[in-house]
């Protein structure tokens, strides 16, 4: 008899943990590494909301929580989507988890059976796939393609539909890509959505409020309200805010939804950490005043990438309207010979010869189901950014 379970054969390690920590131990070993693999802005937490958690934990609120949030932030997550995104939720039907990926585990675990499908645009989060895989469900990829800025289609939407389609997963801004949905493409992917009525949507905007220029957000159920009762809106406070290790993520959709996904994280982990939730009620509610400074720093480093990364032989780089990854291309350089004399074949060969020549750490565009590209996070300084894209340009050069 197994020991191991058979969902543990369906899922994959995460391949940005893996590349991250690699980066980390060669740094460890002495070797000089700019890592860009890891999804993390580099700012510090505000400091109101920093101070909203010390009081809670002044105020003794380090007692067990509800499980789906305390009340006031709950009430706070619902007047967010009502001010930002022109949905009306009660805050019965929100959901606070250990972040993110905690809500798109539940949702998944909580309506999928065998043979039921997912349709996961690619290039896609890594993660999307292997939870629908271990809960049961059978990922379909939609594919995209650069020249249409790695955005679905409303003809391969289409396309990939089938009786046992039961969510549509729609991450924009993207990672890993950084492309995301002008009103107009979204309303071409909803019109199809509305003739599917089997079909539910749950949507990753995680990344909201990092979009470029005069780029405006817009999320699903705001642009076609005939999707409300089958949208599930996920949201969290670790991009926007700087808390990744705050743990915060939360979403909010039909209550017989929020309720399945409530039993089950009550079997889970129970509720979030209140003191970081306390902190989420002062960033949804306090002052915005640090996002104008996040979005001007990650513009300037997105324009800085993207014309170095052109520059290089070999890559190209479209410019992307948020979050803050580029997906390039290394297209032109398969089949050329890195300095270590061995042949560039896949993507995966490049960021491997591109690590050990150069010491940039990056994501092989195949972990995200789309090469060959890379993914790189320029969540970092402009001037580590600088010496990165010399060093790449210099390894592009070197090919033969």
């Amino acid at each position: 008899m197994a020991f191991f379970s058979d969902a543990l054969s369906r899922i994959k390690p995460s391949a940005t943990i893996a590349v991250t920590q690699k980066a980390r131990d060669l740094k460890a070993a002495g070797r000089d590494v700019i890592s860009l693999s890891v999804g993390e802005p580099d700012f510090d937490t505000p400091e109101n909301i920093k101070q909203a958690g010390i009081e809670a934990i002044r105020r003794g609120e380090t007692k067990y929580p509800p499980v789906s949030g305390i009340t006031p932030l709950r009430e706070a997550i619902a007047r967010k989507f009502k001010r930002e995104n022109n949905l009306d939720y009660k805050p019965a039907q929100t959901i606070v988890a250990t972040g993110g990926k905690q809500i798109l585990f539940n949702a998944f675990m909580a309506t999928l059976n065998a043979g039921d499908e997912v349709i996961v645009p690619a290039p896609y989060w890594v993660s999307y796939p292997e939870m629908v895989s271990v809960c049961g469900g059978t990922p379909v990829f939609a594919m995209t393609r650069l020249e249409e800025s790695f955005k679905l289609t409303a003809a391969e939407l289409e396309r990939v539909i089938t009786p046992r389609t039961k969510w549509l997963v729609l991450n924009s801004p993207s990672n890993p890509s950084g492309a995301a949905y002008s009103h107009a493409e979204m309303k071409a992917l909803t019109d199809v959505l509305v003739r599917h009525p089997h079909v539910w949507v749950l949507t990753d905007d995680m990344y909201e409020h990092l979009v470029y220029g005069d780029f405006k957000f817009v999320t699903p159920a705001e642009v076609e309200p005939a999707l409300y009762e089958r949208t599930l809106t996920m949201n969290g406070v670790s991009k926007a805010y700087a808390m990744t290790g705050w743990r915060i993520g939360y979403a909010a959709g039909p209550l017989a939804l929020v309720k399945a996904m409530d039993t089950l994280q009550g079997q889970q982990t129970s509720g979030a950490c209140t003191i970081a939730q306390w902190a989420s009620v002062e960033a949804l509610d306090g002052t915005q005043e640090h996002l104008p400074r996040f979005r001007k720093a990650f513009e300037e480093r997105r324009d800085l990438v993207v014309s170095m990364l052109n520059q290089a032989r070999g890559l190209t780089c479209p410019t992307p309207e948020g979050a803050f990854y580029v997906y390039p291309s290394c297209a032109g350089t398969i089949g050329k010979t890195a300095p270590s004399g061995h042949v560039i074949r896949s993507d995966e060969d490049f960021v491997t010869e591109l690590l050990e020549a150069e010491g940039i750490a990056v994501v092989h565009g195949s972990a995200f189901g789309l090469g060959p590209n890379f993914r790189l996070s320029y969540a970092t300084s402009n001037e580590l950014l600088e010496e990165a894209g010399r060093r790449i340009q210099r390894f592009c050069g070197s090919l033969r």
